[in-house]
């Protein structure tokens, strides 16, 4: 599976590439389902560009994507949308569009109940366990870990040159991980080479402009479905 990320924190600064309205979500997600992606994570927008967990922005953005594709739609629950765990768990209670599934980083505080409230409204659960955090062990003392929908093994390490070390390492901290199937992923200059390690042990990876703003010879990338299309040669490569 090679799962899309549109968007991520980024904004108009990162250049006109980056989809923020939902109409240039939509827009960009029906492309990169196109060139082959078949799953979709995506940061609604507030009108001012923030990242936002309003029940409002989320039903707009979800339903202007759905109306392009029918490949599950997933979000972000990440701290950066609202500091305040209770205030975070208010929103998502009040969502009145849900999507398939959401993201939850298990450093976070109050990721736990925020697992459970949303496994409660029947959204999928993608534990976000980061490198460089206590997420992995964190996860692993979890009783939601069997029921959540896979795991997001994400690199932060940017560094082309270590990032797929640190991938392995952070692989071998999450163990059998619950039997769940596992999203591998770097960002930056990670991106490429974690990718490829996905793919050579045959787990689900994703690509798009939150994770690159680069194809992996360096050139700029100008959309969601060419790093997709792009994503997939790469995922397929051999050593």
């Amino acid at each position: 599976m090679i799962q899309v990320c549109l968007n991520g924190q980024r904004g108009a600064g990162d250049g006109a590439v980056v989809p923020l309205s939902p109409e240039a979500l939509a827009e960009s997600a029906a492309e990169a389902v196109a060139a082959g992606a078949t799953d979709i994570h995506v940061h609604p927008k507030s009108p001012c560009g923030q990242d936002s967990l309003s029940p409002r922005v989320l039903a707009q953005t979800l339903e202007a994507i759905r109306a392009r594709v029918s490949v599950p739609v997933g979000v972000t629950t990440g701290a950066w949308t609202e500091p305040d765990p209770v205030a975070r768990l208010e929103r998502v209670r009040n969502w009145t569009v849900l999507p398939d599934h959401a993201s939850v980083n298990w450093h976070e505080a109050g990721a736990e109940e925020l697992a459970a409230a949303l496994i409660e409204r029947g959204v999928g659960v993608e534990a976000g366990i980061w490198s460089g955090t206590d997420g992995a062990a964190r996860f692993a003392a979890s009783p939601l870990g069997p029921r959540v929908l896979r795991v997001l093994a994400e690199v932060t390490d940017t560094s082309a040159e270590t990032a797929e070390a640190s991938a392995r390492a952070l692989l071998a901290d999450l163990g059998p991980a619950f039997g769940r199937p596992v999203l591998l992923h770097g960002e930056d200059g990670g991106a490429w080479p974690v990718l490829r390690l996905a793919g050579r042990l045959g787990l689900a990876t994703r690509i798009g402009l939150e994770d690159t703003l680069t194809l992996p010879d360096g050139e700029r990338a100008l959309s969601n479905a060419r790093l997709v299309a792009e994503g997939l040669v790469q995922y397929g490569r051999l050593p």
